[in-house]
C-alpha cells in the first residue's frame, strides 16, 4: 500500500460530509425534495466524467471490454444505482440524524459489507481472510456510534 493512495482515501472520505451538507442544501433549494437533489447531483457528477473521461479514458479498452462482456455480467450494472441510493440516502439523512451520525452509519455499513465482500471474494475481489481483530474493531465501532448518536441522552443529569 502506497502512503498516496491512504491519502485518496483520507480525501474521499473526507469529501463525504461535505457532499451530505452540500446536496442537502440542494433538496432544500427543490422544496424538499431528496430525490430531486440526488438527481441533479448525479447528473452533474456524470456530467463531469463524461467531460474528463474524454480526455483520459483509453476508448480501445473500452471497447475491448465491453465485446468480451458476458451476459452473466449483469450485476456490474449496479454500481450505478447503489450509487444514486447512497446520495439519495445522505440527503434524505442528514437532516434528520445530523450529519455526523449518517456519515458514521455509513461507515459502519461499509467496513461490515467491505468484511463480507473481501472475505467472501464477492464480485470477483480477491479473497482477504478475516482475523479477529477485524470484528472487535467493528464493535468497537458500533459502541463508539452508540455512544456518539445516544450518549447525551444516557448521561443527561436529571433535573
Amino acid at each position: 500500500m502506497k502512503i498516496w493512495h491512504l491519502f485518496l482515501g483520507l480525501m474521499a472520505g473526507l469529501g463525504i460530509p461535505i457532499q451530505a451538507a452540500i446536496n442537502t442544501r440542494l433538496g432544500a433549494m427543490f422544496g424538499g425534495q431528496p430525490l430531486m437533489a440526488a438527481f441533479v447531483s448525479f447528473t452533474v457528477g456524470a456530467l463531469l466524467l463524461f467531460l474528463v473521461s474524454l480526455l483520459f479514458v483509453d476508448w480501445q479498452a473500452v471497447q475491448s471490454g465491453l465485446s468480451d462482456m458476458q451476459i452473466s455480467d449483469w450485476w456490474k450494472w449496479l454500481g450505478g444505482a447503489l450509487g444514486a441510493f447512497f446520495v439519495f440516502a445522505s440527503i434524505f439523512l442528514a437532516p434528520k440524524i445530523g450529519v455526523t451520525n449518517t456519515v458514521f452509519l455509513f461507515i459502519l455499513g461499509q467496513l461490515v459489507m467491505g468484511m463480507v465482500v473481501d472475505s467472501l471474494g464477492l464480485f470477483g475481489m480477491p479473497v482477504k481472510t478475516l482475523h479477529w481483530s477485524k470484528f472487535l474493531g467493528i464493535v468497537l465501532m458500533l459502541v463508539g456510534v452508540s455512544f456518539f448518536m445516544f450518549g447525551q441522552k444516557w448521561f443527561a443529569k436529571s433535573s
